[in-house]
């Protein structure tokens, strides 16, 4: 690998004249700049990403750790992230904890080893043990979509409260008065959050809150939708209409449904959570509670950047920035209940 050191041999010139080359253009003479400059291109010299960031203590990429990278609504955070880092000479590294706090523990650790300049986090250990730990090494982090009330740090996210209650007033305005909510698995804020919400929108209409059920599921994807959906097949009297926690929960409930010929929205209404991409494209487009995911992401890469470039941690203060979401209404949910 050519080295700085070559570059100098080459041109006939000190180190550090190569060095200000690089880093400080303005400080060489143009002759002298231009020879360098022509030597670096023939030799095909690339500098020390690495070396460059054991002498400032940080480098320019910005770690961004999600739950499930299967799952559209964080590919749009990301891509919301990456917009913010790109305006200001950022990369950013995305990594997936699978909703493993073990394998969040080892990206956390390594992102250390790294040096990352800082840490975008959607936490899978709800504890916050992992991000305690990781406070010592004195790289910041900001929690996106989720947070962990026990732990300091600025974060961006939805008022989830008001979703639940957005998508099961839009169900009770169509003349729905049994309705299940399927979630992921209730240690989840968020699922707890939609659930009250949920709540929320039969008290305010007056109506006893038994007459939501609850279906617990043990992930937040396509296939425990389509389970959650055969619990659904086997409840009597069935309900009407069926809010999902997220919209993968809702496609996987379609999918059954649909397979054992019941009629969406006509048999039964439904509306999920996140307005991926794919809730527009479905065999019947989904009626979804719209998070902006996109606008979530950049604002907590604004933030991080922000506090990484303050001169002490003693001038920052951190925030905590709740989006509010909206409902979106497709063919899902627009049948009133039969009988």
């Amino acid at each position: 690998m050519v080295g700085i050191k070559d570059v100098a041999r080459q041109a006939g010139v000190s180190v550090g004249t190569v060095s200000n080359v690089i880093n400080h253009p303005q400080m060489v003479a143009e002759d002298t700049r231009d020879r360098v400059l022509a030597v670096i291109e023939r030799l095909g010299y690339v500098r020390s990403e690495t070396a460059r960031q054991l002498r400032a203590g940080r480098s320019r990429i910005i770690a961004l750790l999600v739950l499930d990278m299967a799952n559209p609504f964080f590919v749009d955070v990301a891509s919301g992230a990456e917009r913010a880092a790109r305006e200001t000479g950022l990369g950013v590294m995305l990594c997936n904890s699978a909703q493993n706090p073990r394998d969040e523990a080892d990206y956390l650790s390594l992102f250390s080893e790294q040096r990352v300049r800082g840490v975008l986090v959607t936490p899978a250990d709800t504890t916050g043990a992992n991000l305690e730990n990781f406070r010592r090494h004195g790289i910041p982090f900001v929690f996106v979509d989720r947070v962990v009330p026990s732990a300091e740090g600025c974060s961006v996210s939805v008022d989830d409260i008001t979703g639940g209650t957005l998508a099961v007033r839009h169900l009770l305005e169509c003349g729905h008065r049994r309705v299940t909510y399927i979630s992921g698995p209730m240690h989840l804020a968020q699922c707890q959050d939609r659930r009250t919400g949920a709540l929320r929108a039969l008290e305010e209409a007056g109506l006893p809150v038994d007459r939501l059920t609850h279906v617990e599921a043990e992930r937040l994807d396509v296939a425990a939708g389509r389970d959650a959906g055969a619990r659904l097949l086997g409840m009597s009297p069935r309900p009407t209409a069926v809010f999902c926690a997220n919209d993968l929960l809702a496609l996987g409930v379609l999918q059954t449904l649909y397979g054992a010929g019941v009629r969406i929205p006509e048999d039964m209404a439904l509306v999920g959570y996140d307005d991926i991409e794919f809730a527009s494209a479905a065999a019947v487009p989904l009626t979804s509670v719209r998070q902006p995911a996109f606008r979530m992401g950049r604002t907590a890469a604004e933030l991080l950047i922000a506090e990484t470039g303050e001169t002490t941690a003693a001038t920052h203060h951190h925030e905590r920035i709740v989006l509010q979401p909206e409902l979106v209404v497709r063919e899902s949910s627009l049948a009133r209940p039969r009988g």
